[in-house]
């Protein structure tokens, strides 16, 4: 059995100075100047059909608004990229659009090099954003009343999209800050300046939205209650389980949710604040396990090492996010799974792994074990749908865990639609999540005129 020679758990806050910190986690996509944008845009070939546009979730027009840009009107261009996603400045942050329409490129394929169009993006919602104005105005108003619960992606999308409509809409969200993932779960250096919160209100000032927050499905508020007070309740959830770590040890001092850490990192006034371990092992092959990682090594870990138990080619997240992460000094750790967390006293100071194979089609280990030297590690091995507090059968027929929709996002409870990561069949994006609160208040909207 593979054991670890002593070694002293260390983990601190403060490793770096206060200016390498703030380096650390700069923008890590700087914004284009604006003759940076008008020579990118000059790039797109303004395709018909345009391949680009077939790939991106929400279905903006993206040759119109690369044109508009071209044309010296940015504003048109953020109004082109907002009537379809109205997240759509985040979406330009995190989406990965390497893998979405920057891979339909016409120009990817003929030279390697695709059209920046999340950069594009950002150049125009920005704009918009920077000048403080709402570019939608209400319908007049239907007398109808919506709850949406959840201020993600997907309830913010379907809220903007009903307040638009006449709808009266009223948002409960169980944390503090509406937001969702966006607000407490992209990587700092993603989305800096606090511009979740910005594009929250930004989303909220159409009007005829009420967010209450600490308003807790299960606890504050109850689905049958709502169904009885709205006309219409949309469902966006997110997920807040954490899947369990699978290893003898599991739950010891040092082992922590990646989630959560990410969340509490976002949330703090001083990166400086944030304790970090010398030696990090981070579990798991998705987007959460790069940002975690990235971080913990921007935070001042000596040595980052993402562990994950398929090849490269299986992970979830991009090459492009795998680069980033080996770029900035993260050891990619394949093939291997953990077996068991090392312990001393009560704390962590080491992980044993098992390397895996796949033979005919089966996934196994093959009972050859590695031993890492490890302060922390983090578990990023997948999130569940939990609600604490709601009955089974108050909720609407589930399918593998989380809520059946159809095409419109309709459940099976009469008046209630669900999107966003919490649906079946999800594909846990945000431009996704984005993409089901529009669907949603379209059927909504649709069923609602049907029952005047």
């Amino acid at each position: 059995m593979n054991e670890l020679p002593p070694y002293r758990p260390d983990i601190a806050a403060g490793r770096l100075a206060p200016d390498a910190l703030a380096s650390n986690f700069s923008d890590i996509h700087p914004p284009l100047e604006r003759h940076e944008a008008a020579v990118e845009s000059d790039r797109c070939y303004f395709c018909y059909d345009a391949p680009c546009m077939q790939a991106c979730p929400t279905g903006i027009d993206i040759p119109l608004f690369i044109r508009q840009i071209q044309s010296g009107n940015p504003l048109g261009a953020a109004r082109t990229i907002l009537s379809e996603n109205i997240l759509g400045g985040m979406c330009a942050r995190v989406c990965p659009t390497e893998t979405l329409c920057e891979e339909a490129c016409v120009r990817e394929a003929a030279e390697g090099k695709p059209v920046k169009i999340g950069l594009l993006q950002r150049y125009a919602t920005d704009a918009m954003m920077d000048t403080g104005r709402q570019p939608f105005q209400r319908a007049e108003p239907t007398g109808r009343r919506v709850a949406v619960v959840g201020a993600g992606p997907a309830g913010l999308s379907c809220a903007h999209r009903l307040a638009m409509l006449g709808h009266e809409v009223t948002i409960y969200d169980a944390r503090p800050k509406p937001g969702g993932l966006n607000e407490y779960g992209i990587a700092a250096y993603k989305a800096t300046e606090d511009f979740a919160a910005i594009e929250a209100d930004f989303v909220l000032s159409i009007g005829g939205v009420t967010l209450k927050n600490n308003m807790a499905l299960g606890r504050d508020i109850h689905l049958d209650e709502l169904r009885r007070s709205h006309d219409a309740v949309f469902l966006g959830l997110g997920l807040s389980g954490v899947r369990a770590l699978e290893a003898e040890g599991a739950g010891t001092s040092g082992d922590a949710d990646a989630v959560s850490w990410i969340a509490e990192l976002r949330q703090t006034a001083n990166l400086g604040d944030i304790p970090v371990g010398r030696r990090v092992v981070v579990i798991g092959g998705g987007m959460t396990a790069i940002d975690v990682a990235v971080q913990a090594k921007a935070l001042g870990a000596d040595e980052v090492t993402l562990a994950y138990r398929r090849g490269r080619d299986a992970m979830n997240a991009s090459r492009y996010e795998q680069e980033i992460a080996a770029n900035r000094g993260v050891r990619i750790l394949c093939d291997v799974m953990p077996k068991r967390l090392l312990v001393q006293g009560e704390a962590v100071c080491g992980i044993e792994l098992e390397r895996t194979h796949t033979v005919d089609g089966v996934f196994g280990g093959t009972g050859e074990t590695l031993v890492l030297q490890a302060d922390q590690v983090f578990k990023a091995i997948g999130q569940t749908f939990v609600l604490e507090g709601v009955a089974a059968e108050t909720l609407p027929p589930m399918r593998g865990g989380r809520i059946a929709v159809d095409e419109e996002r309709r459940t099976g409870l009469d008046g209630v639609w669900a999107g966003g990561d919490c649906i079946f069949g999800g594909q846990d994006l945000t431009v996704a999540a984005v993409e089901d609160g529009k669907l949603a208040a379209m059927s909504i909207h649709r069923a609602l005129v049907a029952q005047a």
